[in-house]
């Protein structure tokens, strides 16, 4: 079961964010100080929180300027929404439940009294008693003539319209048939069946409607139970939540115990990892304190050296299992001063975190960097919240790697994208080395215009306060930076957009086995198609070798008959649109290249069906027919739907004849910048 959108309300700083899309694999929200991303985090927690996570209380949670609302009963917390997500089923899901559900969506809320609600989106259409009342009240009738024929008068039976009035007497039309309701008809029904005329084929048809309704009823409530048995935990790490590198059993055991935890530092860090390695404090301290008993008593001494062992054997395996995901992401063969193996022991009351590097010296984990101090921290934490289930878990990140170097945070986007495969993600930040120049798509803004609106989410890049947008520019404007002079290769392109259909299109390609553009390439967006004549000059300065990419309308055409440009790079290394692109359009742009295929992509992401139009129009570029059809068009918008479905889809989806174009094109560019 996957998260595909989520609204919050009513939840500290968040007057309502609105709905807004979750992506399949990771969301990053972006935005500045105090504009409520922590805040969605815990509210999303509490769709399905691992145990002993504390849920909502209004004191704390619910806005304090409108708390008064609570206390004079105005707002009452069993009827209040706090957060509420809609999930798709995935193949699994979809084969445990019957097929008539297999298309639904199901939607969790989690109210202010901390009781869930679910419901299905989709599916058959939820009954109600005003649906069925007429139905149910010529059967009744029917069933009464028939019972008062056959009633023995001496020993008289209760009719069915008296046996249904102590069911249904209370029943009000807008009333859903829930489980129970649906139980209850389905046992008066039963009852009933003898007195239906077997002949009679209308009244045959309407028991069977009215049975099929109820089955139905009974159903979705079996779906509903289920899907809650499979709905993925939701588990939130901050970076708060440290493991520390020497822990007193007894003390610890002492405050979990008496329920004094301090659940934002070192206990909840140390409390995952007794949990993580199958312990309880009070039991290893224990542990800690007996004595062997006497040689002579053979059991008892098996007992007790069993428990040894068995403590050993959990620690060493947490050990491993450490271990491997640390190397994996901190890759010590490319940081030597820091972490080779990760150990766990325990010393009488003590058990201590020490890290041992590849000359065999022991350091306790305090003495590490913060960077790698927080790695360890996270992974115990997501594992021991996670447990079993951390297969079938969204794994909620504030603020990920702060404490990690710039490069580090690089590597361990890297991380993030790993376990999104597995663990649906969704993670806060400021730094511009989380957002890779590839995910703008990913991406939510985050922002409070002001208190009285509360918290926002804009599902494209979009925000009032420039600062919500900082670290998507300080992202593309390293990459930019990076790619202008440490890439011998260069292709200058007109624009962002022609920078993602170009990359997005080459990696498609590439796993498909169709083309490979070189990889050494860099692709540099210049913003405009004017500017692409002062990126390629400067690039060119620096003995880099340089090609453009332009599109071939008006701007395309002026760019490209700048005689800088051409000395520069030379006719060669201009390439054109119109070259590539096989069709009717005189002046074809780069969406023109995917004409037919954004066609289908914008219908089927976005709701916009231009298919007449397009057709209608096959010598107008595909921009200008989605400009005049579509109102709310942009071309931002179409190119990330291109990238969502880039993502989604299996093997090279293009046609045939923009297939061609592109190897055609990507051949041409290994081919003058080798």
């Amino acid at each position: 079961m996957r998260l595909i959108k989520a609204r919050v309300q009513k939840y500290r700083s968040i007057r309502d964010t609105g709905w807004f899309d979750v992506e399949t694999n990771k969301t990053i929200l972006v935005g500045p100080n105090e504009a409520g991303k922590t805040a969605i985090l815990r509210a999303l927690q509490q769709l399905n929180a691992p145990k002993d996570v504390e849920g909502f209380d209004s004191l704390r949670d619910y806005p304090r300027s409108e708390l008064n609302d609570i206390d004079s009963g105005k707002v009452k917390p069993e009827e209040l929404v706090i957060v509420e997500g809609d999930f798709v089923l995935e193949e699994d899901d979809q084969e445990a439940v019957p097929q008539a559900f297999r298309d639904c969506t199901y939607r969790v809320s989690r109210r202010l009294d901390n009781k869930p609600r679910r419901s299905l989106r989709g599916g058959p259409k939820t009954t109600t008693y005003a649906d069925i009342e007429k139905d149910l009240s010529r059967l009744i009738a029917h069933a009464d003539l028939r019972a008062k024929d056959a009633t023995d008068t001496e020993t008289p039976v209760p009719l069915p319209s008296e046996e249904f009035q102590k069911i249904a007497g209370e029943w009000k039309a807008h009333f859903e048939i829930n489980k129970d309701r649906a139980q209850q008809l389905q046992g008066w029904m039963k009852k009933t069946l003898p007195y239906v005329d077997e002949d009679n084929e209308k009244e045959e048809q309407r028991y069977n409607r009215l049975n099929g309704l109820i089955e139905i009823e009974i159903q979705r409530s079996e779906v509903l139970s289920l899907l809650w048995g499979r709905l993925p935990v939701f588990v939130l790490y901050s970076n708060f939540f440290r493991v520390k590198p020497q822990i007193h059993l007894e003390h610890l055991a002492e405050r979990i115990e008496t329920n004094i935890l301090d659940d934002d530092t070192y206990d909840y860090g140390n409390k995952c990892l007794l949990q993580l390695l199958g312990f309880k404090a009070r039991e290893l301290s224990d542990l800690g304190k007996a004595a062997a008993p006497n040689a002579a008593d053979r059991d008892a001494l098996k007992r007790y050296r069993d428990q040894l062992n068995k403590r050993k054997y959990q620690l060493n395996a947490a050990s491993v299992r450490l271990t491997e995901h640390i190397r994996d992401v901190w890759k010590p063969d490319l940081s030597k001063d820091e972490a080779d193996r990760l150990r766990i022991d325990v010393d009488g009351q003590y058990l201590k975190v020490v890290v041992e590097d590849e000359l065999g010296v022991e350091i306790e984990l305090d003495q590490r960097s913060e960077g790698f101090q927080w790695l360890i921290s996270f992974f115990v934490v997501f594992f021991a919240e996670s447990a079993e289930k951390h297969e079938n878990a969204v794994l909620l990140l504030d603020e990920p790697g702060l404490s990690l170097h710039g490069l580090k945070q690089r590597e361990f986007r890297d991380t993030i994208s790993k376990l999104a495969k597995v663990n649906q993600t969704v993670y806060t930040t400021h730094s511009p080395f989380l957002v890779g120049p590839d995910e703008l798509d990913l991406v939510r803004v985050v922002e409070m215009p002001s208190r009285k609106d509360g918290t926002t989410v804009h599902t494209k890049v979009t925000a009032t306060d420039p600062a919500a947008l900082l670290p998507l520019q300080e992202a593309l404007g390293y990459d930019l930076a990076q790619s202008l002079f440490s890439q011998k290769r260069n292709l200058v392109l007109e624009g962002l957009t022609d920078y993602w259909y170009l990359d997005a299109t080459a990696a498609m390609l590439r796993e498909a086995g169709e083309a490979n553009l070189n990889e050494t390439i860099a692709l540099v967006p210049a913003n405009t198609a004017g500017k692409v004549v002062y990126f390629a000059t400067i690039l060119h300065a620096q003995k880099l070798r340089v090609a453009a990419l332009l599109d071939s309308d008006a701007a395309g055409d002026q760019a490209a008959q700048q005689e800088l440009l051409v000395h520069t790079l030379g006719n060669k290394a201009i390439f054109r649109t119109k070259d590539y692109y096989s069709g009717p359009v005189a002046t074809p742009e780069i969406e023109d290249m995917l004409r037919s295929t954004l066609v289908d992509v914008a219908s089927q992401q976005l709701g916009w069906d231009i298919s007449e139009a397009a057709e209608a129009n096959p010598t107008r570029p595909i921009v200008d027919v989605f400009t005049k059809n579509i109102k709310e068009f942009s071309k931002y918008k179409l190119a990330k739907a291109y990238l969502r479905w880039i993502r989604e889809s299996e093997g090279c989806s293009l046609s045939s004849t923009e297939n061609a174009g592109w190897v055609r094109l990507i051949e041409k560019i290994n081919l003058v910048l080798k």
